[in-house]
Protein backbone atom coordinates (compact mmCIF):
# COMPACT_ATOMS: atom_id res chain seq x y z
CA UNK A 1 0.00 0.00 0.00
CA UNK A 2 1.47 3.28 -1.15
CA UNK A 3 2.06 5.89 1.48
CA UNK A 4 0.61 9.31 0.93
CA UNK A 5 3.08 11.97 -0.24
CA UNK A 6 3.68 14.55 2.32
CA UNK A 7 4.45 18.08 1.30
CA UNK A 8 7.31 19.59 3.03
CA UNK A 9 6.71 23.14 3.88
CA UNK A 10 9.69 25.36 4.02
CA UNK A 11 9.92 27.36 7.13
CA UNK A 12 8.73 31.03 6.80
CA UNK A 13 11.49 33.45 7.42
CA UNK A 14 10.56 36.84 8.97
CA UNK A 15 12.19 39.41 6.63
CA UNK A 16 12.52 43.03 7.75
CA UNK A 17 10.62 45.94 5.78
CA UNK A 18 12.78 47.74 3.25
CA UNK A 19 13.18 51.62 3.43
CA UNK A 20 11.56 53.15 0.27
CA UNK A 21 14.10 56.04 0.21
CA UNK A 22 13.45 59.77 -0.66
CA UNK A 23 10.37 60.54 -2.81
CA UNK A 24 11.10 61.69 -6.37
CA UNK A 25 9.56 64.81 -8.03
CA UNK A 26 7.64 62.65 -10.51
CA UNK A 27 6.12 60.54 -7.77
CA UNK A 28 5.20 63.68 -5.81
CA UNK A 29 3.49 65.20 -8.82
CA UNK A 30 1.67 61.95 -9.50
CA UNK A 31 0.46 61.81 -5.94
CA UNK A 32 -0.60 65.52 -5.92
CA UNK A 33 -2.43 65.15 -9.22
CA UNK A 34 -4.51 62.37 -7.75
CA UNK A 35 -5.45 64.61 -4.77
CA UNK A 36 -9.03 65.85 -4.90
CA UNK A 37 -8.27 69.09 -3.03
CA UNK A 38 -5.45 70.01 -5.37
CA UNK A 39 -7.67 69.43 -8.38
CA UNK A 40 -10.32 71.80 -6.94
CA UNK A 41 -7.71 74.51 -6.22
CA UNK A 42 -6.24 74.28 -9.72
CA UNK A 43 -9.70 74.50 -11.26
CA UNK A 44 -10.50 77.65 -9.23
CA UNK A 45 -7.17 79.26 -10.17
CA UNK A 46 -7.62 78.62 -13.88
CA UNK A 47 -11.18 79.92 -13.71
CA UNK A 48 -9.99 83.15 -12.01
CA UNK A 49 -7.30 83.69 -14.64
CA UNK A 50 -9.81 83.16 -17.42
CA UNK A 51 -12.30 85.62 -15.89
CA UNK A 52 -9.58 88.24 -15.33
CA UNK A 53 -8.47 87.85 -18.93
CA UNK A 54 -12.02 88.34 -20.15
CA UNK A 55 -12.46 91.48 -18.00
CA UNK A 56 -9.15 92.95 -19.16
CA UNK A 57 -9.96 92.23 -22.79
CA UNK A 58 -13.39 93.76 -22.37
CA UNK A 59 -11.90 96.91 -20.82
CA UNK A 60 -9.39 97.20 -23.65
CA UNK A 61 -12.15 96.89 -26.22
CA UNK A 62 -14.27 99.52 -24.47
CA UNK A 63 -11.29 101.86 -24.07
CA UNK A 64 -10.37 101.48 -27.73
CA UNK A 65 -13.97 102.12 -28.73
CA UNK A 66 -14.06 105.31 -26.60
CA UNK A 67 -10.78 106.55 -28.06
CA UNK A 68 -11.95 105.78 -31.59
CA UNK A 69 -15.19 107.64 -30.92
CA UNK A 70 -13.28 110.67 -29.62
CA UNK A 71 -10.91 110.64 -32.60
CA UNK A 72 -13.84 110.24 -34.96
CA UNK A 73 -15.35 113.47 -33.58
CA UNK A 74 -12.20 115.36 -34.68
CA UNK A 75 -12.11 115.86 -38.47
CA UNK A 76 -9.12 114.29 -40.17
CA UNK A 77 -6.94 116.28 -42.55
CA UNK A 78 -7.69 115.57 -46.21
CA UNK A 79 -7.56 117.42 -49.48
CA UNK A 80 -11.32 117.32 -49.90
CA UNK A 81 -12.18 118.61 -46.43
CA UNK A 82 -13.65 122.10 -46.54
CA UNK A 83 -11.14 123.25 -43.94
CA UNK A 84 -8.45 122.77 -46.58
CA UNK A 85 -10.45 124.52 -49.24
CA UNK A 86 -10.99 127.75 -47.30
CA UNK A 87 -8.00 129.37 -48.97
CA UNK A 88 -9.48 128.59 -52.40
CA UNK A 89 -12.65 130.39 -51.47
CA UNK A 90 -10.72 133.39 -50.10
CA UNK A 91 -11.96 132.93 -46.53
CA UNK A 92 -8.62 132.32 -44.87
CA UNK A 93 -5.47 132.19 -46.99
CA UNK A 94 -3.30 132.10 -43.90
CA UNK A 95 -4.41 128.52 -43.18
CA UNK A 96 -3.04 127.21 -46.46
CA UNK A 97 0.25 128.92 -45.72
CA UNK A 98 0.18 127.29 -42.29
CA UNK A 99 -0.20 123.84 -43.86
CA UNK A 100 2.62 124.54 -46.31
CA UNK A 101 4.83 125.69 -43.46
CA UNK A 102 4.04 122.58 -41.42
CA UNK A 103 4.75 120.32 -44.39
CA UNK A 104 8.09 122.03 -45.02
CA UNK A 105 8.91 121.80 -41.34
CA UNK A 106 8.22 118.07 -41.32
CA UNK A 107 10.31 117.63 -44.47
CA UNK A 108 13.28 119.38 -42.90
CA UNK A 109 13.05 117.11 -39.89
CA UNK A 110 13.61 114.03 -42.06
CA UNK A 111 17.32 113.16 -41.82
CA UNK A 112 19.39 110.37 -43.40
CA UNK A 113 20.69 107.66 -41.11
CA UNK A 114 24.10 106.00 -41.35
CA UNK A 115 22.55 103.33 -43.55
CA UNK A 116 21.30 105.79 -46.15
CA UNK A 117 17.63 105.46 -45.22
CA UNK A 118 15.36 108.31 -44.19
CA UNK A 119 14.72 108.44 -40.46
CA UNK A 120 11.09 108.64 -39.36
CA UNK A 121 9.59 112.06 -38.59
CA UNK A 122 9.75 112.66 -34.82
CA UNK A 123 6.49 112.02 -33.04
CA UNK A 124 6.66 115.44 -31.33
CA UNK A 125 6.76 117.21 -34.70
CA UNK A 126 3.77 115.23 -35.93
CA UNK A 127 1.86 116.06 -32.75
CA UNK A 128 2.71 119.76 -33.04
CA UNK A 129 1.49 119.81 -36.63
CA UNK A 130 -1.71 117.96 -35.78
CA UNK A 131 -2.34 120.22 -32.76
CA UNK A 132 -1.94 123.31 -34.94
CA UNK A 133 -4.43 122.02 -37.51
CA UNK A 134 -6.88 120.92 -34.83
CA UNK A 135 -6.60 124.28 -33.05
CA UNK A 136 -7.29 126.16 -36.28
CA UNK A 137 -10.45 124.16 -36.88
CA UNK A 138 -11.55 124.37 -33.24
CA UNK A 139 -11.14 128.14 -33.24
CA UNK A 140 -13.36 128.29 -36.33
CA UNK A 141 -16.13 126.35 -34.63
CA UNK A 142 -15.25 122.83 -35.82
CA UNK A 143 -15.03 121.29 -32.36
CA UNK A 144 -17.68 119.40 -30.47
CA UNK A 145 -19.11 121.61 -27.72
CA UNK A 146 -19.75 118.50 -25.63
CA UNK A 147 -16.01 117.86 -25.49
CA UNK A 148 -15.40 121.38 -24.15
CA UNK A 149 -18.19 120.97 -21.60
CA UNK A 150 -16.72 117.67 -20.43
CA UNK A 151 -13.23 119.15 -20.16
CA UNK A 152 -14.52 122.07 -18.06
CA UNK A 153 -17.00 120.04 -16.01
CA UNK A 154 -15.12 120.49 -12.70
CA UNK A 155 -14.82 124.25 -13.21
CA UNK A 156 -18.50 124.43 -14.11
CA UNK A 157 -19.45 122.49 -10.99
CA UNK A 158 -17.52 124.95 -8.86
CA UNK A 159 -18.49 128.23 -10.49
CA UNK A 160 -21.97 127.17 -11.80
CA UNK A 161 -22.87 127.29 -15.49
CA UNK A 162 -23.81 131.01 -15.66
CA UNK A 163 -20.48 132.05 -14.15
CA UNK A 164 -18.55 129.69 -16.41
CA UNK A 165 -20.34 131.25 -19.39
CA UNK A 166 -19.08 134.67 -18.22
CA UNK A 167 -15.56 133.31 -17.97
CA UNK A 168 -15.68 131.69 -21.39
CA UNK A 169 -16.80 134.92 -23.03
CA UNK A 170 -14.09 137.02 -21.35
CA UNK A 171 -11.03 138.57 -22.95
CA UNK A 172 -7.81 138.69 -20.89
CA UNK A 173 -4.44 140.25 -21.75
CA UNK A 174 -1.29 138.89 -20.12
CA UNK A 175 1.76 141.16 -20.39
CA UNK A 176 5.00 139.33 -19.62
CA UNK A 177 5.35 135.58 -20.13
CA UNK A 178 8.16 134.55 -17.85
CA UNK A 179 7.64 132.31 -14.85
CA UNK A 180 4.66 134.28 -13.49
CA UNK A 181 2.96 135.16 -16.78
CA UNK A 182 3.26 131.72 -18.38
CA UNK A 183 1.67 129.97 -15.38
CA UNK A 184 -1.05 132.63 -15.24
CA UNK A 185 -1.86 132.28 -18.95
CA UNK A 186 -1.92 128.50 -18.67
CA UNK A 187 -4.30 128.58 -15.69
CA UNK A 188 -6.63 131.07 -17.39
CA UNK A 189 -6.81 129.02 -20.59
CA UNK A 190 -7.40 125.75 -18.77
CA UNK A 191 -10.05 127.40 -16.59
CA UNK A 192 -12.13 128.38 -19.60
CA UNK A 193 -11.10 131.86 -20.79
CA UNK A 194 -11.60 131.77 -24.57
CA UNK A 195 -9.82 134.96 -25.72
CA UNK A 196 -6.28 135.58 -24.50
CA UNK A 197 -3.78 138.16 -25.76
CA UNK A 198 -0.10 137.58 -25.02
CA UNK A 199 2.50 140.37 -24.98
CA UNK A 200 6.23 139.75 -24.49
CA UNK A 201 9.37 140.69 -26.40
CA UNK A 202 11.59 137.93 -25.02
CA UNK A 203 12.58 134.44 -26.14
CA UNK A 204 12.73 131.20 -24.17
CA UNK A 205 16.17 130.66 -22.67
CA UNK A 206 17.72 127.59 -21.11
CA UNK A 207 17.90 129.28 -17.71
CA UNK A 208 14.17 130.08 -17.78
CA UNK A 209 13.12 126.42 -17.98
CA UNK A 210 13.32 126.11 -14.18
CA UNK A 211 10.21 128.29 -13.81
CA UNK A 212 8.38 128.44 -17.15
CA UNK A 213 4.98 126.74 -17.25
CA UNK A 214 5.06 125.03 -20.65
CA UNK A 215 8.42 125.60 -22.38
CA UNK A 216 10.64 122.64 -23.27
CA UNK A 217 14.18 122.30 -24.57
CA UNK A 218 12.77 122.37 -28.09
CA UNK A 219 11.38 125.87 -27.41
CA UNK A 220 14.70 127.46 -26.45
CA UNK A 221 15.33 130.41 -28.75
CA UNK A 222 11.69 130.80 -29.80
CA UNK A 223 9.46 133.77 -28.81
CA UNK A 224 7.70 133.16 -25.51
CA UNK A 225 4.34 134.29 -26.89
CA UNK A 226 4.36 131.62 -29.59
CA UNK A 227 5.75 128.98 -27.25
CA UNK A 228 2.86 129.49 -24.81
CA UNK A 229 0.27 129.57 -27.59
CA UNK A 230 1.61 126.43 -29.27
CA UNK A 231 1.83 124.37 -26.10
CA UNK A 232 -1.58 125.37 -24.79
CA UNK A 233 -3.28 124.81 -28.14
CA UNK A 234 -2.58 121.12 -27.60
CA UNK A 235 -4.57 121.23 -24.33
CA UNK A 236 -7.32 123.76 -25.12
CA UNK A 237 -7.57 124.00 -28.91
CA UNK A 238 -10.73 126.12 -28.89
CA UNK A 239 -9.05 129.07 -27.10
CA UNK A 240 -8.29 131.99 -29.42
CA UNK A 241 -4.97 133.78 -29.12
CA UNK A 242 -3.43 137.07 -30.18
CA UNK A 243 0.36 137.19 -29.88
CA UNK A 244 2.49 140.34 -29.83
CA UNK A 245 6.21 139.64 -29.76
CA UNK A 246 7.25 143.13 -28.64
CA UNK A 247 8.04 145.28 -25.63
CA UNK A 248 5.07 146.93 -23.95
CA UNK A 249 5.34 150.64 -24.50
CA UNK A 250 2.74 153.28 -23.86
CA UNK A 251 3.03 154.44 -27.47
CA UNK A 252 1.51 151.11 -28.59
CA UNK A 253 -1.03 150.93 -25.74
CA UNK A 254 -4.02 151.44 -28.03
CA UNK A 255 -2.99 148.35 -29.98
CA UNK A 256 -1.72 146.13 -27.17
CA UNK A 257 -4.58 146.91 -24.79
CA UNK A 258 -7.19 147.73 -27.40
CA UNK A 259 -10.26 145.67 -28.39
CA UNK A 260 -9.94 142.12 -29.69
CA UNK A 261 -9.21 141.44 -33.35
CA UNK A 262 -7.24 144.67 -33.96
CA UNK A 263 -9.95 146.86 -32.56
CA UNK A 264 -12.94 145.13 -34.10
CA UNK A 265 -14.00 142.94 -31.18
CA UNK A 266 -14.83 143.37 -27.50
CA UNK A 267 -12.83 145.40 -25.01
CA UNK A 268 -10.36 143.74 -22.68
CA UNK A 269 -11.96 142.55 -19.43
CA UNK A 270 -8.79 142.26 -17.38
CA UNK A 271 -5.07 142.85 -17.76
CA UNK A 272 -2.44 140.80 -15.92
CA UNK A 273 0.84 142.65 -15.38
CA UNK A 274 3.68 140.14 -15.09
CA UNK A 275 6.47 142.53 -16.15
CA UNK A 276 9.66 142.67 -14.10
CA UNK A 277 10.96 145.94 -15.57
CA UNK A 278 10.07 148.98 -13.46
CA UNK A 279 9.60 151.53 -16.24
CA UNK A 280 7.34 149.28 -18.30
CA UNK A 281 5.40 148.12 -15.23
CA UNK A 282 4.73 151.66 -14.01
CA UNK A 283 3.72 152.83 -17.49
CA UNK A 284 1.31 149.90 -17.89
CA UNK A 285 -0.30 150.37 -14.47
CA UNK A 286 -0.60 154.11 -14.97
CA UNK A 287 -2.26 153.64 -18.36
CA UNK A 288 -4.74 151.08 -17.01
CA UNK A 289 -5.56 153.23 -13.97
CA UNK A 290 -6.11 156.36 -16.05
CA UNK A 291 -8.20 154.59 -18.68
CA UNK A 292 -10.41 152.56 -16.36
CA UNK A 293 -8.98 149.17 -17.40
CA UNK A 294 -9.05 146.56 -14.65
CA UNK A 295 -5.58 145.23 -13.92
CA UNK A 296 -3.83 143.00 -11.39
CA UNK A 297 -0.08 143.31 -11.01
CA UNK A 298 2.44 140.74 -9.84
CA UNK A 299 5.16 142.05 -7.61
CA UNK A 300 8.52 140.33 -7.22
CA UNK A 301 8.72 136.53 -6.90
CA UNK A 302 12.51 136.61 -6.94
CA UNK A 303 14.33 135.82 -3.67
CA UNK A 304 11.06 134.51 -2.18
CA UNK A 305 10.66 131.01 -0.77
CA UNK A 306 7.51 130.90 1.41
CA UNK A 307 4.30 130.31 -0.59
CA UNK A 308 2.14 130.77 2.52
CA UNK A 309 3.04 134.48 2.59
CA UNK A 310 1.72 135.34 -0.90
CA UNK A 311 -1.38 137.55 -0.83
CA UNK A 312 -3.57 139.74 -3.02
CA UNK A 313 -4.10 143.26 -1.74
CA UNK A 314 -4.10 146.90 -2.69
CA UNK A 315 -0.74 148.26 -3.77
CA UNK A 316 -0.78 150.71 -0.87
CA UNK A 317 -0.78 147.76 1.56
CA UNK A 318 2.04 145.74 -0.04
CA UNK A 319 5.13 145.49 2.13
CA UNK A 320 8.53 143.77 2.36
CA UNK A 321 9.02 143.73 -1.42
CA UNK A 322 11.61 145.94 -3.16
CA UNK A 323 9.79 145.75 -6.51
CA UNK A 324 6.52 146.66 -4.83
CA UNK A 325 8.10 149.53 -2.92
CA UNK A 326 9.73 150.99 -6.04
CA UNK A 327 6.52 150.62 -8.05
CA UNK A 328 4.49 152.26 -5.28
CA UNK A 329 6.86 155.18 -5.04
CA UNK A 330 6.85 155.75 -8.79
CA UNK A 331 3.06 155.60 -8.93
CA UNK A 332 2.62 157.85 -5.89
CA UNK A 333 4.94 160.34 -7.54
CA UNK A 334 2.41 160.44 -10.37
CA UNK A 335 -0.58 160.80 -8.09
CA UNK A 336 -1.66 157.12 -7.91
CA UNK A 337 -1.60 155.91 -4.31
CA UNK A 338 -4.12 153.05 -4.31
CA UNK A 339 -6.77 151.25 -6.32
CA UNK A 340 -4.49 148.69 -8.02
CA UNK A 341 -4.65 145.07 -6.77
CA UNK A 342 -1.27 143.36 -6.58
CA UNK A 343 0.06 139.90 -5.79
CA UNK A 344 2.85 140.30 -3.26
CA UNK A 345 4.76 138.43 -0.58
CA UNK A 346 5.14 139.51 3.04
CA UNK A 347 8.22 137.32 3.46
CA UNK A 348 11.06 139.30 5.03
CA UNK A 349 14.64 139.12 3.77
CA UNK A 350 17.17 137.84 6.24
CA UNK A 351 20.58 136.29 6.80
CA UNK A 352 21.14 133.18 4.73
CA UNK A 353 18.34 133.99 2.30
CA UNK A 354 18.80 134.67 -1.42
CA UNK A 355 19.55 138.23 -2.51
CA UNK A 356 20.12 140.12 -5.75
CA UNK A 357 23.43 138.91 -7.16
CA UNK A 358 26.04 141.64 -7.67
CA UNK A 359 27.90 142.18 -10.92
CA UNK A 360 31.53 141.18 -10.97
CA UNK A 361 34.17 143.81 -10.36
CA UNK A 362 35.42 143.29 -13.92
CA UNK A 363 32.12 144.54 -15.35
CA UNK A 364 32.20 147.67 -13.19
CA UNK A 365 35.77 148.42 -14.24
CA UNK A 366 34.70 148.27 -17.89
CA UNK A 367 32.15 151.01 -17.27
CA UNK A 368 28.80 151.38 -19.04
CA UNK A 369 27.14 148.67 -16.94
CA UNK A 370 23.79 149.56 -18.52
CA UNK A 371 25.00 148.05 -21.79
CA UNK A 372 24.80 144.60 -20.20
CA UNK A 373 20.99 144.78 -20.20
CA UNK A 374 18.96 143.01 -22.86
CA UNK A 375 17.24 146.31 -23.65
CA UNK A 376 17.83 149.89 -22.47
CA UNK A 377 16.64 150.46 -18.88
CA UNK A 378 16.26 146.70 -18.26
CA UNK A 379 18.01 145.03 -15.36
CA UNK A 380 21.54 143.74 -15.86
CA UNK A 381 21.94 141.88 -12.55
CA UNK A 382 20.75 138.35 -11.87
CA UNK A 383 17.77 137.83 -9.57
CA UNK A 384 17.81 134.39 -7.91
CA UNK A 385 14.49 132.61 -8.38
CA UNK A 386 13.19 129.43 -6.77
CA UNK A 387 11.30 127.77 -9.61
CA UNK A 388 8.16 127.12 -7.58
CA UNK A 389 7.51 130.71 -6.48
CA UNK A 390 6.73 132.32 -9.87
CA UNK A 391 4.15 129.57 -10.37
CA UNK A 392 2.53 130.48 -7.04
CA UNK A 393 2.36 134.16 -8.02
CA UNK A 394 0.99 133.27 -11.46
CA UNK A 395 -1.74 131.01 -10.12
CA UNK A 396 -2.73 133.52 -7.45
CA UNK A 397 -3.08 136.21 -10.13
CA UNK A 398 -5.09 133.88 -12.41
CA UNK A 399 -7.30 132.82 -9.51
CA UNK A 400 -8.01 136.46 -8.65
CA UNK A 401 -8.94 137.27 -12.27
CA UNK A 402 -11.28 134.26 -12.50
CA UNK A 403 -13.09 135.28 -9.31
CA UNK A 404 -13.32 138.91 -10.41
CA UNK A 405 -14.64 138.07 -13.89
CA UNK A 406 -17.27 135.62 -12.65
CA UNK A 407 -18.32 137.60 -9.59
CA UNK A 408 -17.55 134.67 -7.31
CA UNK A 409 -17.56 135.78 -3.62
CA UNK A 410 -14.06 136.55 -2.41
CA UNK A 411 -12.26 138.91 -0.08
CA UNK A 412 -9.85 141.46 -1.40
CA UNK A 413 -7.55 143.44 0.85
CA UNK A 414 -8.16 147.12 0.16
CA UNK A 415 -5.91 150.09 0.81
CA UNK A 416 -4.74 151.26 4.17
CA UNK A 417 -7.54 153.84 4.47
CA UNK A 418 -5.27 156.49 5.96
CA UNK A 419 -6.71 159.48 4.13
CA UNK A 420 -7.90 161.11 7.36
CA UNK A 421 -4.44 160.73 8.84
CA UNK A 422 -2.90 162.43 5.79
CA UNK A 423 -5.38 165.31 6.13
CA UNK A 424 -4.45 165.67 9.79
CA UNK A 425 -0.70 165.65 9.01
CA UNK A 426 -1.20 168.30 6.31
CA UNK A 427 -3.08 170.48 8.82
CA UNK A 428 -0.29 170.08 11.39
CA UNK A 429 2.33 170.96 8.79
CA UNK A 430 0.39 174.10 7.86
CA UNK A 431 0.34 175.15 11.53
CA UNK A 432 4.04 174.46 11.96
CA UNK A 433 4.99 176.59 8.94
CA UNK A 434 2.83 179.48 10.13
CA UNK A 435 4.38 179.37 13.63
CA UNK A 436 7.91 179.42 12.21
CA UNK A 437 7.12 182.40 9.96
CA UNK A 438 5.55 184.36 12.81
CA UNK A 439 8.58 183.59 14.97
CA UNK A 440 10.63 185.42 12.32
CA UNK A 441 8.26 188.38 12.44
CA UNK A 442 6.50 187.63 9.13
CA UNK A 443 2.81 187.71 8.39
CA UNK A 444 1.65 184.13 7.72
CA UNK A 445 -1.99 184.96 7.07
CA UNK A 446 -3.44 183.07 4.07
CA UNK A 447 -0.23 181.05 3.67
CA UNK A 448 -0.38 178.31 1.03
CA UNK A 449 1.77 175.17 1.11
CA UNK A 450 2.99 173.57 -2.16
CA UNK A 451 2.22 170.16 -0.61
CA UNK A 452 -0.84 167.97 -1.27
CA UNK A 453 -2.44 165.10 0.58
CA UNK A 454 -0.91 162.72 -1.98
CA UNK A 455 2.51 164.21 -1.24
CA UNK A 456 1.98 163.55 2.46
CA UNK A 457 1.06 159.92 1.77
CA UNK A 458 4.08 159.52 -0.48
CA UNK A 459 6.48 160.83 2.16
CA UNK A 460 4.96 158.90 5.05
CA UNK A 461 4.52 155.54 3.34
CA UNK A 462 7.26 155.39 0.73
CA UNK A 463 10.11 157.62 1.83
CA UNK A 464 9.93 157.01 5.58
CA UNK A 465 8.29 153.55 5.47
CA UNK A 466 5.48 154.63 7.83
CA UNK A 467 7.83 155.08 10.81
CA UNK A 468 9.46 157.87 12.76
CA UNK A 469 13.11 158.45 11.83
CA UNK A 470 13.87 159.06 15.50
CA UNK A 471 12.22 156.17 17.33
CA UNK A 472 10.78 153.93 14.59
CA UNK A 473 7.31 154.27 16.12
CA UNK A 474 4.52 153.88 13.49
CA UNK A 475 1.73 155.77 15.31
CA UNK A 476 0.80 159.46 15.78
CA UNK A 477 3.00 160.46 12.86
CA UNK A 478 3.49 163.93 11.40
CA UNK A 479 5.88 165.80 9.10
CA UNK A 480 8.24 168.56 10.19
CA UNK A 481 11.20 170.43 8.72
CA UNK A 482 14.57 168.85 9.46
CA UNK A 483 16.44 172.17 9.52
CA UNK A 484 15.78 175.78 8.56
CA UNK A 485 17.27 177.07 5.29
CA UNK A 486 20.11 179.57 5.49
CA UNK A 487 18.63 183.05 5.78
CA UNK A 488 15.40 181.76 7.31
CA UNK A 489 12.03 180.89 5.78
CA UNK A 490 10.79 182.69 2.70
CA UNK A 491 7.49 183.17 0.91
CA UNK A 492 6.57 183.97 -2.68
CA UNK A 493 3.92 186.59 -3.33
CA UNK A 494 3.40 186.41 -7.08
CA UNK A 495 -0.20 187.50 -6.77
CA UNK A 496 -1.62 190.05 -4.33
CA UNK A 497 -2.93 188.40 -1.19
CA UNK A 498 -1.48 184.96 -2.11
CA UNK A 499 1.51 183.80 -0.09
CA UNK A 500 3.21 180.55 -1.07
CA UNK A 501 5.74 178.85 1.22
CA UNK A 502 9.10 177.86 -0.25
CA UNK A 503 8.80 174.46 1.45
CA UNK A 504 10.02 171.43 -0.54
CA UNK A 505 9.33 167.76 0.07
CA UNK A 506 13.03 167.11 0.64
CA UNK A 507 12.96 169.50 3.61
CA UNK A 508 10.60 167.28 5.61
CA UNK A 509 11.13 164.28 7.90
CA UNK A 510 8.68 161.95 9.63
CA UNK A 511 8.38 161.95 13.43
CA UNK A 512 5.76 161.34 16.05
CA UNK A 513 3.81 164.42 17.14
CA UNK A 514 5.63 164.51 20.47
CA UNK A 515 9.04 164.23 18.79
CA UNK A 516 8.10 166.91 16.23
CA UNK A 517 7.07 169.35 18.98
CA UNK A 518 10.39 168.93 20.78
CA UNK A 519 12.29 169.11 17.47
CA UNK A 520 10.60 172.41 16.58
CA UNK A 521 11.36 173.93 19.98
CA UNK A 522 15.02 172.87 20.22
CA UNK A 523 16.19 173.07 16.58
CA UNK A 524 13.78 175.06 14.40
CA UNK A 525 13.12 177.79 16.99
CA UNK A 526 16.11 177.13 19.23
CA UNK A 527 19.83 177.31 18.75
CA UNK A 528 20.71 173.61 18.51
CA UNK A 529 21.54 171.61 15.43
CA UNK A 530 20.57 167.98 14.60
CA UNK A 531 24.02 166.76 15.72
CA UNK A 532 23.40 168.27 19.17
CA UNK A 533 20.13 166.36 19.64
CA UNK A 534 20.27 163.11 17.64
CA UNK A 535 22.65 160.19 17.34
CA UNK A 536 24.77 159.54 14.28
CA UNK A 537 22.50 156.66 13.31
CA UNK A 538 19.43 158.91 13.16
CA UNK A 539 21.28 161.56 11.14
CA UNK A 540 22.59 158.90 8.71
CA UNK A 541 19.07 157.48 8.29
CA UNK A 542 17.62 160.90 7.53
CA UNK A 543 20.33 161.50 4.95
CA UNK A 544 19.62 158.15 3.23
CA UNK A 545 15.90 158.84 3.09
CA UNK A 546 16.45 162.33 1.68
CA UNK A 547 18.78 160.99 -1.01
CA UNK A 548 16.17 158.40 -1.97
CA UNK A 549 13.55 161.12 -2.26
CA UNK A 550 15.84 163.15 -4.52
CA UNK A 551 16.29 160.10 -6.76
CA UNK A 552 12.56 159.46 -7.13
CA UNK A 553 11.70 163.16 -7.39
CA UNK A 554 12.66 163.07 -11.09
CA UNK A 555 9.61 160.89 -11.78
CA UNK A 556 7.17 163.37 -10.24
Amino acid sequence: MEKPRTTRKSPRHNRPNRDPGPETMSSWLERQASSHHVQLAATALLSGVAVAGLIYASQNIRRKAAVDELKASIPELSENHHADLVSRTGIDKSFSRLIEHLNSMLTILVKLTNFGAASPIPTSAREDARSAVLAHRAQHGEYDEELITEQLTRTSSFLTSPRLAQLRSSFITVVGLGGVGSHCASALARSGVSHIRLVDFDQVTLSSLNRHAVATLADVGTPKVHCVRKRLEAAVPWVKWECFNQVWREEQADQLLGPWDTGKGKRVDYVVDAIDNIDSKVALLRYCHQNGIRVVSSMGAGCKSDPTRVFVGDISASMEDPLSRTTRRRLRAEGISEGIPVVYSTEKPGPGKAALLPLSEEEFLKGRVDELSVLPDFRARILPVLGTMPAVFGYVAANFVVLEITGYPHEFGGGKGREKMYDSILTNLQGSEERLLRAQGKDALRLKLPVTKNDVGYLIEEVFRGKSVVSGVPTRLTLVRWTLPEGGLTMHERFEGQKISSLRLGDLVCMTKEEAAEHEMEILQGEKGPADVYSGEVIALVERRRQEEQHFDRYR
